[in-house]
């Protein structure tokens, strides 16, 4: 089984990018989206099935925001839109397809530009954690993936020491993954096979960031201990460029 998780940065734009194309030569079985920021009726999912896809996508109320999705070649026994969390599912945040033995989320934590939605952020990561513990106890083989908006080590981002007070990299968001993987038995799939530096998921537009590889690692493919032998690959497709964000890659035999 192959799983990417992309943040594309507005489906249509990517659509323009040959989107399609890139993900028939990628073949992923489920592909997992963030920040769609379109509406279903805006999504080309006729497309998407004609290449081999069943997609479902959870938008958010607010028009061109958020958003997340989930493509799959194989169709879910069940898909659970949002969390039962108003304030979150209005903007589209998490989504979740049941498959047989295992389910995977795709989630789109929120970013902060601001005092209030920092407040914003950290409430909705630990109301996440509390979800997925819950979550754990009737589907105990879980992969969630997508854009935490956090680095979660010095590792993972490009100048740890002057970006050390800047929102997706403050302690208290580190501090908070950190907990997340522990307290949801989780394993982070890229660093359980790569403990290299200079591997990032997300550059600035600004001072040709992604040239100079100047980058943030915001993205995760986390897998449930209970899936640690299955895990077989984890790479980052630096060389998709259809978004400022790249997408990182999971396989497992399941």
């Amino acid at each position: 089984m192959k799983l990417i998780t992309y943040n594309v940065n507005g489906i249509r734009a990517a659509f323009t990018k040959d989107f399609l194309g890139w993900l028939k030569t990628a073949d992923p079985d489920i592909v997992c989206i963030q920040e769609s920021k379109a509406g279903n009726d805006q999504i080309d999912i006729e497309s998407l099935e004609k290449i081999g896809y069943h997609s479902y996508w959870h938008s958010a109320v607010r028009k061109g925001y958020s958003g997340v999705g989930i493509a799959s070649k194989i169709k879910p026994n069940h898909v659970e839109y949002g969390c039962g969390i108003e304030s979150y599912d209005n903007e589209g945040r998490i989504i979740r397809a049941d498959f047989d033995g295992y389910s995977v989320i795709s989630v789109y934590v929120p970013s902060a530009s601001n005092i209030e939605r920092l407040e914003f952020k950290m409430q909705f990561c630990h109301d996440f954690l509390t979800y997925i513990k819950e979550l754990r106890k009737t589907i105990p083989n879980l992969i969630i993936s997508g854009d935490f908006n956090i680095c979660h080590q010095a590792i993972d981002i490009h100048d740890p020491i002057r970006l050390k007070n800047v929102s997706g990299f403050l302690p208290m968001e580190r501090e908070w993954m950190t907990s997340f993987i522990a307290e949801c038995e989780l394993i982070d799939s890229f660093r359980f096979f790569n403990s290299e530096p200079d591997n990032y998921t997300w550059w600035s537009y600004r001072q040709n960031s992604r040239a100079k590889n100047k980058g943030w690692r915001l993205d995760y493919n986390f897998a449930t201990y209970t899936l640690k032998d299955k895990l077989s690959r984890a790479v980052i497709l630096k060389e998709a460029v259809h978004s400022d964000h790249c997408p990182a890659l999971l396989e497992f035999n399941i």
